[in-house]
């Protein structure tokens, strides 16, 4: 069964996604902030991470950067959920190590569970 964490702080929207993507047969940890993902990441090990970028206490940038200088979790990918869209955040989250960057209101659910699915498969998109 594959992990994910979830580092949402919308708590409709991660609840929505822990619902996804447990019915799919994900094992789901959610972090409300960015400090709490690092926390998380002390004792779990995710198959891959869906990173917001705007969150109380750590915002998402800072969280990829520790995560991808972590010879402990740099190899986790990381998929950043945003609704920040301009060219500059999208090139500096995949500068940082981002695997990808999803617009949130660009995508569905569905296509978000699939685009990870592929992720973990070794698929493209």
């Amino acid at each position: 069964m594959p992990v994910i964490l979830i580092v949402e702080d919308d708590t409709f929207l991660s609840s929505t996604y822990r619902l996804k993507f447990t019915k799919v047969g994900f094992t789901v940890y959610i972090a409300m902030d960015g400090q709490e993902a690092i926390n998380i990441l002390q004792n779990v090990r995710p198959d891959v991470i869906l990173l917001d970028l705007v969150m109380p206490v750590k915002d998402g940038f800072t969280v990829l950067s520790e995560v991808k200088a972590n010879d402990q979790y740099k190899t986790i990918p990381v998929i950043v959920t945003s609704n920040l869209s301009q060219k500059e955040d999208i090139d500096k989250a995949k500068g940082l190590g981002a695997a990808d960057f999803i617009i949130k209101s660009d995508v569905s659910l569905d296509d978000l569970v699939k685009k990870v699915q592929n992720l973990l498969a070794g698929k493209p998109g």
